[in-house]
């Protein structure tokens, strides 16, 4: 009777623990649901901020949450006012917190490429928050989380392409200092070309997103090759909106594209 009576104890223990187990999935699962709704759909920052706020008190330490937490402080600082020094130290202090995030889901989730691809985000915020050539190690630290981003290579077309972008975005900028110079900070690897393949292969990995094609279409353009720049910004503009700042791209694509319909 003793054996019979552990055996009914352990067993209602095992069913208790896959019973917790399945609730916790499920309130997890639609608490970053609701809060990817928020964020892609809705384009609401600060109501997708609460929900993962709430979904990180109620399930601290996991790294699905901390990396939307890191992209969702990204959108709200790129959307705060920075007009004056302290208004500068408050938007320099969100993407803190989003590096801070994204740097606990790195470490809670180092087998991820989303992880590393979000503290290469918010790095590159904060880099160029500070002046990319004064910032030669974080620069540094955008580039290597992409490659491992991409050596890991899961997290579906839009995690990689993005890593790809992130790169060739990172190339882009640095290469817009004198080569020797960037030398001897540490920054020499960067070139257009780089930037270029990059930008190309983020595209064909994840086509029809406004972003890559007006990045891309930029570089051309500094590189003098309007006929392939056009060709870039026209598909800006045939592309759907899928981000909250996409209208402010197609304007710019707009814009761009009179600038140098006679070149």
């Amino acid at each position: 009777m003793k054996i019979q009576k552990y055996f009914f104890v352990f067993a209602v223990a095992v069913i208790s623990l896959c019973f917790y187990n399945v609730i916790y999935c499920q309130s997890l699962d639609e608490l970053l649901k609701k809060g990817d709704s928020y964020l892609d759909i809705d384009f609401n920052n600060q109501k997708a901020l609460e929900t993962f706020l709430s979904a990180d008190k109620q399930f601290p330490n996991n790294w699905e949450v901390c990396w939307r937490l890191s992209h969702t402080y990204v959108y709200i600082a790129e959307k705060m006012p920075d007009n004056t020094s302290d208004q500068k130290d408050a938007q320099l202090a969100v993407y803190q917190k989003a590096y801070d995030y994204a740097n606990n889901a790195v470490k809670l989730a180092p087998d991820k490429s989303i992880t590393y691809v979000r503290r290469a985000v918010a790095n590159g915020r904060i880099a160029l928050f500070k002046g990319v050539f004064s910032v030669a190690g974080v620069v540094n630290a955008v580039k290597t989380d992409c490659e491992k981003a991409i050596s890991l290579g899961n997290g579906g077309n839009y995690t990689q392409g993005l890593a790809h972008y992130v790169i060739a975005r990172t190339n882009d900028k640095v290469s817009e200092k004198w080569a020797p110079a960037r030398a001897v900070i540490g920054l020499g690897w960067a070139n257009m070309d780089n930037a270029i393949n990059e930008y190309n292969i983020a595209i064909k990995l994840y086509p029809n997103f406004r972003m890559f094609y007006l990045d891309f279409a930029k570089a051309y353009i500094k590189e003098d090759n309007y006929a392939i720049a056009k060709e870039m910004l026209r598909k800006v503009l045939e592309s759907p909106k899928r981000e909250e700042n996409d209208d402010d791209q197609l304007a710019e694509a707009k814009n761009l594209l009179e600038q140098i319909k006679n070149k």
